[in-house]
């Protein structure tokens, strides 16, 4: 495997993005989903596109729990490697990686990155209604995460508006601004670090154990699969300024996580 395997993966991942968001112009492919009018709406092609759906098994099984796959395929890949692979800073790689994801789509000293960003480009948070009706709230229960129903917050519903029955509940969601696409962001991360780890594999002697090899073989398809799913993502959902800053900040946080390579270079793998 060449050393310049990250350039690989650039280039692999930046073709992807650019090809599929051209194509969803061109042909009107592409959901926009910050749009509150189309959000809770099946893809226009879901009928016919297979991918466009998002019950697809690709998005439901693997992008929505993308670092539990990427997890598993760190943690197979590093303890079957050889001992002299077994480095303390390929942990920290994965360490640093990990708090990116979460600091981005899960939780940043409150609300995660990604929401900051949607609110402050004049994101809504609002409430979709089982009869497709929808209206604003406050920001914080966005924020916050709570689901909302009649009964317990009956001040936010609109006294014009059709009440849903009172057993129902609903999680409002931040809608408009500039929705980074979080899969784009995400399946970028994953992709660069992972062809990253796999230099390690291929740096050092081989006929690799068995388990090894089973552990190159996995990661590989989780490689595979993530570039799938961002082919999916680029063709069907966000718009194409959404999906390039989410894949932007992919890059960025990947290489912010090769920043232990730059502390010391006696074992990096050539």
């Amino acid at each position: 495997m060449p050393s310049d395997i990250r350039l690989l993966a650039v280039a692999a991942t930046a073709s992807i993005v650019l090809v599929g968001s051209v194509y969803s112009v061109v042909y009107d492919t592409y959901l926009d989903t910050s749009n509150p009018l189309v959000t809770t709406l099946p893809h226009p092609l879901h009928a016919t596109h297979y991918f466009a759906s998002k019950k697809n098994p690709l998005n439901v099984y693997f992008t929505k729990k993308l670092w539990l796959w990427t997890t598993s395929a760190f943690l197979f890949l590093y303890t079957t490697s050889p001992a002299a692979s077994r480095s303390r800073r390929r942990i920290l790689q994965f360490a640093l990686a990990t708090t990116v994801w979460l600091a981005f789509t899960s939780w940043f000293f409150g609300p995660p990155v990604f929401e900051r960003l949607t609110a402050s480009t004049g994101g809504e948070c609002t409430l979709h209604l089982p009869s497709g009706a929808a209206f604003t709230i406050p920001q914080e229960y966005c924020f916050t995460r709570s689901r909302i129903s009649i009964t317990t917050h009956p001040s936010l519903f609109p006294a014009a508006i059709l009440i849903p029955d009172g057993e129902w509940t609903g999680m409002p969601r931040l809608r408009k601004g500039h929705d980074v696409s979080g899969h784009t962001f995400l399946l970028t991360l994953s992709t660069v670090f992972l062809l990253d780890q796999l230099r390690w594999s291929f740096a050092r002697q081989r006929p690799w154990p068995f388990s090894h090899r089973t552990g190159v073989v996995f990661t590989s398809v989780v490689i595979v699969a993530s570039l799938v799913a961002l082919c999916t993502t680029s063709l069907y959902f966000h718009t194409p300024f959404e999906k390039f800053t989410g894949y932007v900040l992919g890059l960025i946080s990947a290489g912010l996580v090769q920043l232990p390579y730059s502390l010391s270079t006696s074992d990096i793998p050539r």
